[in-house]
């Protein structure tokens, strides 16, 4: 983390202005207020959005059309990612997002954790899925190798390196934001029965136990790969405290099955912390009462909780 540092300081991006993000955090607004009395709050969105939650930082104007709402909520988390890399904030929680609307502004960036890593200059990032509390009352964190990318391309991307490295980021993420001092990590395999000794595929054996021996030497405390249909039932038990899945599906399946509404979206490898809800744009129930709130919350507790842990963690070694 940076020298200069606000944990008391969190930016709020409303995300896609005609999407349910808005209507979340003017309803929450009354929440944050006296739920974190402690905290200042710098909302931004487009003008005239400002749901009065501290200070409001308008990013333009949504004009009704799809490119003007992937415009502003482009640059909201640009802007929110500047404040946080000069240190005015202790972190970013973003509202959900439009993906084509993102590509119809112009920015060619995939996703929140692709267009982060571009503006901060991280080499690694790792899309780690975070909840506190799921169906089995254990938490569950699901860490994606790989995130949004066609299934046809995910044997080519899945490689030892990447797994090594979101391990990596992982052990780390954990070491720091949750202060364990030595995380259980699972490792989901590819295939099915994680290949039964090679009968599926052999990926488990030349990408993923390469993978295994390198991380072990290094000191972490790593199991697999282990068989996708009951690694993360292990987890719920609280066998692991986190599970490396080998691509997007496997894990989000598993991850909202169990843990809908309670759900969080963490970016591990930033020079700073941010947090989003697990949910997107819904913008079938925009304006019918039927937005859940939950998962925002959720969200904008947990940059809260891991600010402050980086903050003591930084005193103490002061």
């Amino acid at each position: 983390m940076r020298q200069k540092y606000s944990p008391n300081k969190l930016a709020i991006t409303m995300g896609d202005p005609r999407g349910v993000g808005p209507e979340i955090i003017g309803q929450i607004a009354p929440v944050l207020l006296t739920q974190y009395p402690d905290i200042d709050f710098i909302c931004l969105g487009p003008q005239g959005f400002d749901p009065g939650i501290g200070e409001f930082v308008s990013v333009g104007v949504f004009e009704g059309t799809e490119a003007s709402a992937g415009a502003t909520s482009a640059l909201s988390i640009e802007k929110a990612s500047a404040l946080a890399l000069e240190g005015t904030v202790g972190g970013i929680v973003t509202g959900p997002i439009h993906k084509p609307a993102l590509q119809a502004a112009g920015w060619k960036d995939l996703d929140h954790t692709s267009m982060l890593a571009r503006i901060t200059g991280s080499p690694d990032v790792g899309m780690l899925m975070n909840a506190e509390d799921s169906l089995s009352g254990h938490p569950l964190r699901v860490l994606l190798a790989t995130t949004h990318i066609p299934f046809r391309s995910i044997a080519s991307k899945l490689h030892t390196h990447l797994l090594v490295s979101q391990a990596k980021l992982l052990h780390q993420g954990l070491s720091t934001f949750w202060n364990m001092e030595s995380p259980k990590i699972a490792l989901c395999g590819l295939n099915p029965h994680a290949s039964d000794s090679g009968l599926f595929g052999d990926e488990e054996q030349t990408i993923f136990r390469p993978a295994i021996h390198e991380l072990s030497d290094m000191g972490l405390n790593i199991s697999g790969p282990l068989p996708a249909d009951t690694v993360f039932i292990r987890a719920l038990k609280g066998d692991f405290d986190a599970v490396i899945a080998p691509y997007h599906d496997v894990g989000m399946a598993a991850f909202k099955t169990a843990t809908f509404g309670k759900g969080v979206n963490v970016t591990l490898g930033l020079p700073f912390i941010r947090t989003s809800p697990d949910h997107g744009t819904a913008f079938d129930i925009v304006g019918t009462g039927e937005v859940n709130t939950s998962s925002m919350l959720e969200a904008i507790q947990l940059a809260v909780r891991m600010s402050k842990n980086v903050f003591d963690t930084a005193s103490h070694q002061a």
